[in-house]
């Protein structure tokens, strides 16, 4: 959904933003790499007070909440691929603006990325509080699908997304998305995390706060294999 001309100058590039349910991709258009890939999470104090005299914040955002999560309740905005926490994904959002990319969002056109199947209320939410809060310029919602396939040299083909939150398969014809026929798949990382921690869980190992579920999901990223050829 286009609004504005993005006809700007080169030293206001087009931030581009792509958020995942487990991460988030931050950069500029025009560039190979994202500048920043930060964890889609943000972090609240377990017990006001815990942290005085060392400047405690109400929240902390991505790899600072990380950091800190052993006295946090974390929290990913971003489930199955679809934004259902909008404060928190606003508070990443103004994360990614001001202390990843430092930059003023005003100045910038922004293109984010969306799920394939994401609803047509969380669209404009989206847009109301990219044009309202940040008051950027001009917005782009693109889908994520439509661009990986793009960026390939392709317009049609079926595109595959396996995500931390979200696996979906994407058939494309002409770069328009056959709504109809995309497939969701409810198995992903956080899945695989749950059945580690009912696996440890069995073994006499307990887990009650979102900050040791975090310590098992370093466990699955550095121990468990991907199998191929089956």
């Amino acid at each position: 959904m286009q609004f504005e001309d993005f006809s700007f100058e080169e030293d206001y590039p087009a931030i581009v933003f792509d958020n995942g349910s487990c991460t988030s991709k931050l950069g500029f258009s025009g560039e190979n790499v994202p500048r920043a890939i930060i964890p889609s999470t943000v972090g609240r104090p377990r017990h006001m007070g815990i942290m005085v005299g060392m400047g405690q914040k109400d929240a902390y955002v991505g790899d600072e909440a990380i950091s800190k999560r052993g006295i946090l309740s974390m929290k990913y905005p971003i489930e199955r691929g679809i934004v259902t926490n909008w404060d928190d994904i606003e508070k990443i959002w103004h994360h990614s603006f001001y202390n990843e990319l430092r930059v003023a969002p005003e100045e910038h056109p922004v293109l984010l990325t969306e799920n394939s199947l994401n609803p047509k209320a969380n669209r404009e939410k989206t847009i109301q509080i990219m044009f309202e809060t940040f008051n950027v310029p001009a917005f782009y919602l693109a889908q994520q699908a439509v661009l990986s396939l793009i960026s390939t040299g392709r317009s049609i083909g079926i595109v595959v997304e396996i995500g931390g939150g979200v696996i979906q398969f994407v058939p494309i014809y002409e770069s328009a998305i056959l709504q109809n026929s995309v497939q969701k798949l409810d198995l992903n990382g956080r899945d695989l995390t749950d059945y580690l921690m009912k696996i440890l869980a069995e073994r006499g190992y307990t887990f009650t706060t979102t900050a040791e579920r975090e310590i098992v999901r370093d466990i699955k990223r550095k121990t468990l294999l991907y199998c191929f050829g089956f």
